[in-house]
């Protein structure tokens, strides 16, 4: 084997490693985990006047007021044995419409609206991945049906669904 054949052989093997690393290169730089949801939730928890945990015993649906094309206004349906939930927040509004109906054995019905107004911030993991959207609680109403209070515990809402956002206090019945 002559020089220029070498020459040529060890030119070859320099480009095709060459070419190799950069392909390695350009693709670690891809490599970015993006969540695969990026939807929040809130947790709701159901407390007693004591400041215990409560378990619902009523059945219970939670229905959303905002229209989203392909998703169902039904968040919660017939649920029973509660003592929380989690709720998806919206995207982007500035307040968001709950309907949570309640029906206990006997066929009683009651039905409390809760009103939940957040300032929006947007979060962003990385060039490469969709925004989310962070939010924090300003403010919460409700009617007096059969909840008698929510007393918002963190108001800070983000990819942490451990943390307790709600406390809800039920009327006593009799």
């Amino acid at each position: 084997m002559n020089n220029e054949t070498k020459n040529k052989n060890r030119h070859c093997f320099l480009s095709l490693w060459m070419f190799g690393l950069l392909l390695l290169l350009l693709g670690g730089c891809n490599s970015v985990d993006c969540p695969m949801n990026n939807t929040v939730y809130t947790v709701y928890n159901f407390m007693q006047a004591s400041g215990e945990a409560d378990t619902l015993t009523d059945s219970l649906s939670i229905i959303t007021k905002r229209r989203v094309p392909d998703q169902d206004p039904v968040l919660v349906n017939r649920a029973i044995g509660l003592s929380s939930l989690t709720v998806p927040i919206s995207y982007d509004g500035d307040e968001d419409v709950f309907f949570f109906c309640f029906k206990d054995t006997v066929d009683y019905y009651a039905i409390d609206t809760v009103s939940v107004k957040k300032i929006n911030r947007p979060h962003l993991e990385s060039v490469d991945c969709n925004p989310s959207y962070f939010h924090t609680i300003t403010e919460v109403t409700h009617t007096h049906n059969m909840i008698d209070s929510i007393v918002i515990n963190n108001p800070e809402v983000n990819y942490d669904s451990s943390k307790e956002h709600f406390h809800i206090y039920l009327h006593s019945r009799p």
